[in-house]
């Protein structure tokens, strides 16, 4: 399989590019590439590039050849709204869902969190996770790096749900194990975006489902076993898929 590389920076027709200390010692050291080895660049804005290696010492430079849309995006757009794991369980949700074709994932914290993150550590964890997410992508074939955005509590990011969906287009979900209803098999295909939001490990508190409710997300069942919480909207994810997304 040829290999793919993320480069933060537009690519153009015609220009040759260094690629960065990371992705040169990997393809240098790990994969072993040689003059003249081909690979796929992308900048994470759509499409991608076959490009043509060029090892120069520890550097490795790469010229453009080709241009191609590659695997289109999923037309089913979801945001996972998910609430902070412990320890580093996130970094597996971000992993999973960019291959499962997440569009966006939005980093919580609720009430009953076990982790807290404050200042400088929440920009440093996010930026990580847009790492993951970037090395996904170059695994996967997605040319399209899924936003991940700054990690916000509940009442902040209900807040801007209201601001952003007043009329309640978007079909929002919230995963409730003990729900007696709603089931996906039972709503019909939402025509505009989706946001799909997971509790942490102890669960919403009582106020919180109130509130997730009256900012206009409905309940949602995966069924009668009840999930944890890095396996719940990985499974949501994968369900909205298959039935009303590209599978």
């Amino acid at each position: 399989m040829i290999s793919r590389f993320y480069c933060p920076f537009p690519l153009h027709p015609g220009a040759t590019v260094e690629l960065d200390s990371n992705a040169a010692h990997h393809a240098l050291r790990v994969l072993k590439v040689d003059a003249g080895d081909t690979a796929i660049l992308f900048d994470g804005h759509g499409g991608q590039w076959l490009a043509e290696l060029q090892p120069a010492g520890k550097r490795l430079n790469a010229r453009l050849l080709e241009f191609s849309a590659g695997v289109p995006e999923p037309a089913l757009a979801v945001t996972l709204v998910q609430c902070l794991p412990a320890a580093d369980k996130m970094d597996w949700v971000v992993q999973k869902a960019v291959e499962l074709g997440v569009t966006a994932i939005q980093p919580l914290e609720a009430k009953r969190s076990v982790v807290r993150l404050a200042g400088e550590r929440k920009e440093r964890r996010a930026e990580h996770w847009r790492g993951v997410a970037r090395a996904a992508c170059e695994q996967s074939g997605r040319n399209r790096v899924p936003e991940i955005a700054p990690i916000r509590d509940l009442p902040a990011y209900l807040g801007l749900v209201m601001q952003e969906n007043p009329q309640q287009n978007d079909a929002c979900f919230i995963c409730v194990p003990t729900a007696a209803s709603g089931f996906l098999r039972d709503r019909p295909r939402p025509t505009g975006a989706v946001r799909v939001l997971v509790g942490p490990e102890g669960g919403f508190e009582a106020g919180e489902l109130a509130a997730a409710q009256t900012a206009g997300f409905m309940p949602l069942t995966l069924g009668p076993h009840v999930l944890r919480t890095e396996t719940a909207g990985l499974a949501a994810l994968a369900a909205m898929m298959t039935l009303w997304g590209d599978w």
